[in-house]
């Protein structure tokens, strides 16, 4: 096990590294202001004196605009590079971010998340097609889990903090205390250069993104990708939004253990993500979720119907184990799956169309938890949505370890026609 995360480890040039990092920070902080509002926002309901399933409308408010911002932001990487848009994004999302510390009202912040959502949107297609065009195929399936694994490190961040700032300064220090983080993710970004792959396909082509979506098999493939998304986000966000509240509420358990609770899980969610993504280069990357997938079943019992501090921290960390695992495949699925000349465009669109679509997730979770309690919300919403991680899984295809930029019959997209493997 050891042998194989260090095989695909080792032996980065040092503009790869930069690259990996400045798409890793981009996404741990990213990730780290978003769940800043699902750790408070039970707090946040009580100063602005509106219930939970309003409240959870802010996260919802925030997957809803992500495609949006992977549109403007994908498009523009695929006719101008991924570093200029990728910069933009993050001074974009960090203003954003900051200014929540400031809302007046539930209103104000709404749309303050509106706008944030933007720029998350954009964050991930762009780090991950980035990062991945410069990682050697060979060794995508580890990077390809550490990348995923910034958005746990991410949340994990906003746990330690939430200890740290909230006690003190309450739930607007920790908005404004993110400002500083995504500022240290810019500059790390301004020394990563451009990617090679991209300048090499606007050299030997210049196809516009409509004309390559005219190939029934990028379409199909387009449509096949956000449904996958659609089921993934929902296992997500499904194991996760929800998770701290039903420790408070539902138990009625300190807030200060909920949070030691989800730095449990998301040490789970990073070594799962890194694990998995680094066997995904032996079992493949469809076997690899899968597994896990079929895993997170087996652990369903244990982490809807825990009760004491221990079983919440074991059965929460097998679940992220499961779960992220399964996620540590998707930065490279998703870019080896793409067509070269709107790689910018096509794995975040998908991904985020799938976060459009799932939503709605956390809303539901609270109305079912209202009627019927925590435990029966979160099982009715995870079960299905693992089994059809399963079977989409089951009956789509993959590239791995496909040669970015290469000639027709190498790449995923032929740059020119725009096909992609059968």
């Amino acid at each position: 096990m050891l042998k194989t995360v260090t095989g695909q480890a080792a032996g980065l040039t040092k503009d790869q590294r930069n690259a990996f990092v400045a798409a890793y920070l981009g996404w741990a902080m990213d990730a780290f202001d978003y769940f800043l509002v699902v750790l408070v926002y039970s707090e946040i309901a009580d100063d602005f004196h509106v219930s939970l399933t309003d409240m959870a409308f802010l996260t919802t408010a925030t997957l809803v605009m992500r495609p949006v911002g992977a549109l403007l932001f994908g498009m523009w990487a695929d006719r101008r590079g991924r570093r200029l848009p990728l910069m933009v994004d993050v001074v974009f999302y960090s203003i954003v971010g900051f200014a929540c510390a400031f809302a007046p009202d539930y209103t104000v912040l709404l749309v303050l998340r509106l706008l944030y959502g933007i720029g998350m949107g954009g964050e991930w297609g762009l780090g991950a097609a980035l990062a991945m065009e410069k990682i050697p195929a060979e060794r995508r399936g580890f990077w390809s889990g550490l990348l995923q694994s910034g958005y746990s490190l991410g949340y994990l961040l906003a746990a330690v903090a939430f200890f740290l700032i909230e006690p003190v300064f309450g739930w607007r220090g920790l908005f404004a205390f993110s400002l500083l983080p995504a500022l240290v993710a810019l500059w790390v970004r301004s020394k990563v250069e451009e990617s090679e792959v991209w300048e090499k396909s606007v050299r030997l082509n210049r196809t516009p993104a409509h004309q390559v979506f005219r190939n029934p098999a990028v379409l199909r493939r387009f449509v096949y990708l956000v449904a996958l998304m659609t089921a993934f986000n929902w296992m997500s966000h499904g194991t996760q939004d929800i998770y701290p509240t039903f420790v408070k509420k539902g138990l009625d358990l300190s807030a200060n253990t909920a949070i030691a609770i989800a730095v449990v899980y998301n040490i789970g969610a990073m070594i799962g993500g890194v694990l998995l993504g680094a066997y995904s280069e032996r079992l493949g990357r469809r076997r690899t979720i899968m597994i896990a997938a079929a895993a997170g079943l087996v652990v369903v019992p244990f982490f809807v119907l825990s009760t004491t501090v221990g079983w919440l921290m074991l059965s929460s960390f097998l679940m992220q184990v499961c779960v992220q695992g399964a996620w540590g495949v998707i930065p490279a699925h998703l870019t080896e799956m793409s067509p070269d000349a709107v790689r910018g465009f096509y794995p975040g669109v998908t991904y985020q169309l799938g976060n459009l679509i799932a939503a709605l997730n956390l809303p539901i979770q609270e109305a079912l938890a209202e009627r019927h309690g925590y435990p029966s919300a979160m099982a009715w919403t995870i079960v299905p949505t693992l089994a059809v991680v399963i079977v989409l899984s089951a009956v789509g295809k993959e590239a791995k370890g496909v040669r970015f930029g290469g000639d027709g019959a190498a790449a995923p997209s032929g740059a020119a026609t725009g096909t992609v493997p059968s």
